[in-house]
């Protein structure tokens, strides 16, 4: 470290030991002044400048060094000084003071912190850039964050000193007069009556509601900002357009309607979206066929002898066509046209915050919701494009059954689709770059599927990563990394299921300069609003999420806000967000898992409960999987739920339930269960967790107790 900064970083310190070791503080209080006020009156009228002085240096220094007490001198300047002169000197040594620690903060951290964390920072520094001024403005006027700590943090990005300075001066003013009047009202205080005086009520309300108050300035001001050099119609044609007709743009257009409000509904594709034409329904429909096969191979079991099935798979996709037909009305243009929401078929285009255009027509609309999903990523492979290759969405086309199959990725997609063709009879390799399946979930938990997909013929490869394509005496060949070295793997067809990525671009996004977040998605606030406040996004390309029932969920939050958020406003919740994969058997999921508690160092109880002490799940050949339920310690309260087995996405419904409403396992303990059903899963878990925190002290009483009623 170069000499200067440790000269400076000495100073500091002892600085900093000199007030705490004399504890100055002390005669920064109020109760002092008053105590020496007639004093120190005198003094100032006799030595004016110089009283000045010391409490102008004293006030810098006491900022710079970020000292505690930086309010109580503001009320106690007033109360020496008057307001006008008080104000002039807070205002400009706290600034002064704020720009000195910004400048230490500066010298003696920013090289480090941008060489260790450069990267991470770009997007800060760019930031600061652009809209860094509104930033510091906010900050100043909202006093939500310590201004010691905005101004050591500022020191560390490309904020220019200047800047930092007159925004700061400017930022603080408002609240440095408001404190210096309230201190102007306390220094009259000399009896315990004088408290409810007007004038001390009035500027301690003044200093209660200021943050509130410059809070609404601010978002006023953002809003003026952010809409500036567009031209606002004079009145709307619609109340809402809603830019995309799956789960997220069904829900949103629907909600609308509901409320009697003009809602259009612009899809480009399909009515449906992903869920009904490429996701959920075909992809379960395929699934069920599966399970009829693994069904039909575990009949001997049961006492039944069958003759060896044979797949018809033209058969089997066109019941996966006939499905997508059977549930197409559910989200038809018929359907919502007669709940009132006006769908146009065509591609919308935003050129205006209150403007859509499509077809040619320009739609005027006060607020718009983007629903526009994601599609899935094919990443830039040597040789993909040469050989025959699918996605989730394009798998579907697929008339004959592919002999060989590779999937990559070991997610719920790669994992549904593996196991289902290979139950429908493709010789199915698996690639996966993790070292197990379903990496967001315990490994307990994909351990058991990966066993299961292996008994179904999938053949597991995790720890791989495919380098490159290429064709080898009319072979199509995948070239893998692995733990031991490069595999080869030939195949027919290879199922790309790597990730979703969100629609963002093609329909005016970068004409409005609506940011996207680092995983591509729009950035949105917790009302789901993106940088122009009447503008929303929900579903896939908002994330976090890429689930249908997330995606209606954020629609209800969007919708209710867009067309009553001056009323009301309501923070999206995603405190209880279930999620299911339909693998056999199922992993579902509600809240923290033991991966993600150890991950935040978070201490849990773990409450375990295997499925094959079930009678129901004995008597269907089920007995397989586990529900394990995580809890404080002491406490019954619900953290998180994990459940493999058969139905674990129709078992999870009633643990979501008791999470959403605080509802501990003692209440489920409580509940009558049928039997034998599956549910009672449910029951016995608590049951489990009841037996672990049995109160033994009590029991051993009450042994003793029976033992005396016995004689």
């Amino acid at each position: 470290m170069p000499v200067k900064k440790i000269l400076l970083g000495l100073v500091v310190v002892a600085l900093v030991t000199l007030w705490f070791s004399l504890d100055l503080s002390q005669w920064l209080t109020l109760e002092n002044a008053k105590a020496q006020q007639v004093a120190l009156n005198d003094y100032i009228i006799e030595n004016a400048t110089t009283a000045s002085l010391v409490f102008f240096v004293g006030y810098v220094v006491m900022t710079a060094l970020s000292l505690p007490g930086a309010a109580v001198a503001s009320l106690l300047g007033a109360a020496l000084f008057g307001f006008w002169w008080a104000l002039v000197l807070v205002s400009f040594a706290s600034s002064i003071g704020a720009t000195l620690a910004f400048l230490v903060s500066r010298f003696m951290l920013r090289d480090w912190v941008q060489a260790k964390f450069g990267n991470k920072l770009d997007t800060i520094n760019r930031g600061i850039e652009k809209d860094g001024s509104l930033y510091l403005l906010t900050l100043r006027l909202i006093p939500i964050f310590p201004f010691f700590l905005i101004n050591l943090v500022m020191g560390l990005t490309s904020f220019k000193t200047r800047t930092f300075y007159w925004v700061s001066q400017l930022g603080m003013l408002p609240g440095t007069a408001v404190y210096v009047n309230a201190g102007t009202q306390l220094a009259q205080i000399d009896a315990l009556g004088d408290v409810v005086s007007p004038s001390v009520l009035g500027s301690l309300a003044l200093l209660g509601v200021f943050p509130l108050v410059a809070k609404w300035v601010m978002a006023w001001i953002t809003r003026r900002k952010r809409y500036q050099g567009w031209n606002k119609p004079h009145q709307f044609d619609r109340n809402m357009v809603v830019i995309g007709a799956g789960a997220g743009g069904l829900v949103s257009s629907y909600i609308a309607a509901v409320v009697k409000a003009k809602v259009t509904l612009v899809e480009k594709g399909s009515m449906g979206g992903d869920c009904l034409n490429t996701g959920c329904v075909p992809s379960k429909a395929l699934i069920r066929a599966a399970k009829t096969m693994r069904e039909i191979g575990k009949a001997k079991t049961f006492g039944i002898h069958t003759q060896a099935p044979a797949v018809d798979f033209p058969a089997v996709m066109a019941r996966v066509k006939q499905v997508i037909t059977q549930i197409e009305p559910h989200d038809s243009v018929e359907r919502y046209t007669k709940l009132g929401v006006e769908c146009v078929q065509g591609e919308a285009h935003i050129v205006s915050p209150w403007e859509v255009e499509v077809n040619g027509e320009r739609l005027t609309t006060r607020n718009i919701v983007i629903a526009t999903g994601a599609r899935p990523m094919l990443p830039p492979i040597p040789g993909l494009a040469e050989v025959t290759h699918y996605t989730s969405d394009t798998i579907w086309s697929l008339n004959d059954l592919p002999p060989r199959l590779l999937v990559l990725g070991g997610g719920p997609i790669g994992a549904e689709l593996a196991q289902s063709f290979a139950c429908l009879g493709s010789q199915v390799t698996l690639a996966e770059m993790a070292d197990q399946l379903l990496s967001r979930e315990d490994k307990d938990a994909a351990q058991l599927v990966e066993q299961a997909l292996e008994r179904d013929g999938v053949t597991v490869l995790t720890q791989h990563k495919v380098k490159a394509f290429q064709h080898s005496d009319n072979e199509q060949i995948a070239l893998l990394d692995g733990p031991d070295g490069e595999k080869s793997v030939s195949f027919d067809a290879v199922l790309v299921a790597l990730g979703r990525s969100a629609n963002t671009k093609g329909f005016g996004l970068e004409k409005l300069d609506i940011p996207v977040t680092e995983r591509g998605t729009i950035q949105v606030n917790e009302y789901l609003q993106t940088a122009y406040p009447n503008i929303y996004a929900v579903g896939d390309v908002a994330g976090p999420f890429q689930l249908t029932h997330a995606s209606a969920h954020q629609a209800w939050y969007a919708a209710v806000n867009a067309l009553f958020g001056q009323f009301k406003r309501f923070r999206a919740d995603y405190s209880v967000m279930p999620a299911a994969t339909y693998t056999s058997p199922e992993v579902a999921r509600v809240g923290i898992n033991e991966k993600e508690a150890k991950a935040n160092q978070q201490e849990v109880e773990v409450t375990y409960y295997g499925i094959d002490d079930l009678d129901r799940a004995i008597a269907d050949g089920n007995d397989h999987g586990f529900i394990k339920v995580l809890t404080p310690k002491g406490k019954d309260t619900i953290l998180g739920v994990t459940i493999v087995g058969e139905h674990a996405g129709d078992l999870l419904a009633e643990f979501t339930l008791a999470m959403r409403h605080g509802l501990g396992l003692n209440k489920i303990l409580g509940t009558v269960h049928p039997y034998p059903t599956m549910s009672e899963a449910v029951k016995y878990t608590a049951g489990m967790w009841k037996q672990a925190h049995a109160p033994e002290m009590l029991l051993k009483w009450v042994e003793k107790y029976h033992r005396w009623m016995r004689h």
